[in-house]
């Protein structure tokens, strides 16, 4: 097959990888995946890495769970993919069915997309939509939170808080009302004061429930979105949660919204839907929103909007079957159990560490926030970079070390990651 080396090579003639640097890649040592075994990646070399990021988090089970692979296998002697722009599949309807009774939306109504961003971007597309629909002129803006991320399309970037190098985006992207980030104690008594302010220039709030992920794990408390909630009621504004990282019992509860009392008009889906099988996402509606594009056919009230694959048939029956399992392997109650112990681990291993200023975790979303002694040092990157060197797959945000393993993740492999970032931790700080 050819070493690592070589792989890396005629990879870079050939690929180009997000959020990289391609003129260093083939320095930076990449690990190139040939197979998987539960937790485990295997590169090309026949090394073995723990997947402590769930490759991206969008695994949730591990890889090569034999119920998702059969349930891949068995869809394809049915359909692979057909469309649904005006005509349906039976897998789609069917994961409709089942995400119906476990979402925190009342009325529910799904709009397949697949990956996280689209699904954001289809959100703000029905938000503004709706007031049109409704004859509300003016509900045009969106509110959402400094140390937003929701994804790399022009509406998700004018969502997001920028950083990550989009500040060159700044000119395609629209304006929003920002209130502060959630590590600002402030931050929902800020956003519910502009949602009474300016109501009625607001098509919809936009939140990350309970962790914002790409700001490095920040964590708010649950009670906290409650104002939020009320205010958006109060004053007719619509709500959408970006569950796209949070979703499927990444934080503890199926979704995050659980936690927090919400119940949004629209929610957004994506990552674990799978369980890191197949590209799938989806925009739900609830039955007030959805009402507002019924109408004659044909008419302006119809959402003109779809993907080549939303609603794809074989990554419905895999997240189906992956929404099963879920329940039957009782995957909640190991995150609740693993996260607690993962703390404990943390607390004793890494937080004191003179090389880290802060450890957060909400269920297996977990962010080590390192203190380099001068900015520039990046010691993100060389923490991760010696944790692979130690069999363990971590990344980087700026200096924050995500640990975000797969939910099914089991004590000894706990112990391994932390062991691994503690050594690498020490490696880094110590040089």
């Amino acid at each position: 097959m050819g070493s690592a080396e070589e792989w890396a090579k005629r990879d870079a003639a050939v690929v180009w990888h997000g959020f990289t640097q391609m003129a260093c890649y083939t320095e930076n040592a990449p690990v190139i995946v040939e197979s998987a075994e539960g937790h485990e990646l295997i590169d090309v070399d026949g090394r073995r890495y723990l997947d402590a990021i769930s490759s991206l988090w969008v695994t949730t089970l591990g890889h090569r769970v034999p119920e998702l692979d059969q349930a891949a296998r068995d869809q394809l002697d049915r359909v692979a993919h057909s469309t649904m722009l005006g005509n349906g599949n039976c897998a789609a309807i069917e994961l409709a069915e089942a995400l119906a009774q476990v979402v925190p939306v009342d009325g529910p109504h799904f709009l397949f997309a697949s990956d996280g961003a689209a699904a954001v971007e289809q959100a703000l597309k029905v938000a503004f939509q709706y007031w049109v629909n409704r004859g509300v002129e003016g509900r045009t803006t969106y509110l959402a939170f400094g140390g937003a991320y929701h994804g790399d399309t022009v509406g998700g970037l004018s969502l997001g808080a920028g950083g990550f190098g989009t500040e060159m985006f700044d000119p395609l992207r629209f304006p929003v009302r920002r209130a502060p980030r959630f590590d600002d104690p402030r931050c929902f008594e800020v956003a519910s004061r502009l949602v009474a302010e300016h109501a009625d220039e607001l098509a919809a709030v936009v939140v990350e429930p309970l962790v914002q992920g790409a700001a490095g794990m920040q964590v708010a408390s649950p009670s906290a979105f409650t104002a939020l909630a009320d205010a958006c009621r109060e004053h007719a504004v619509l709500l959408v949660c970006d569950e796209v990282a949070t979703g499927f019992g990444r934080t503890g509860t199926l979704f995050a919204s659980e936690q927090c009392g919400l119940r949004p008009d629209l929610l957004c889906l994506g990552k674990g839907l799978t369980g890191g099988y197949l590209p799938q996402s989806a925009t739900v509606a609830s039955q007030r929103v959805f009402d507002a594009f019924l109408g004659p056919d044909l008419s302006e009230q119809t959402l003109y909007h779809g993907h080549s694959y939303g609603g794809n048939a074989l990554a419905c029956a895999v997240a189906r079957r992956h929404l099963e399992l879920l329940d039957e392997r009782d995957v909640l109650a190991n995150v609740r159990a693993r996260s607690a112990e993962l703390q404990d681990l943390l607390d004793e291993r890494v937080a004191p560490h003179r090389a880290v200023h802060e450890v957060r975790l909400q269920g297996l979303m977990g962010g080590i926030e390192l203190a380099p002694p001068r900015d520039g040092l990046r010691w993100g990157r060389r923490v991760c970079a010696a944790a692979v060197e130690r069999g363990v797959l971590l990344r980087p945000l700026g200096d924050v070390v995500v640990v975000m393993p797969p939910l099914t993740i089991t004590s000894p492999e706990l112990r391994r990651i932390v062991d691994a970032l503690s050594g690498a931790i020490d490696e880094v700080a110590s040089a």
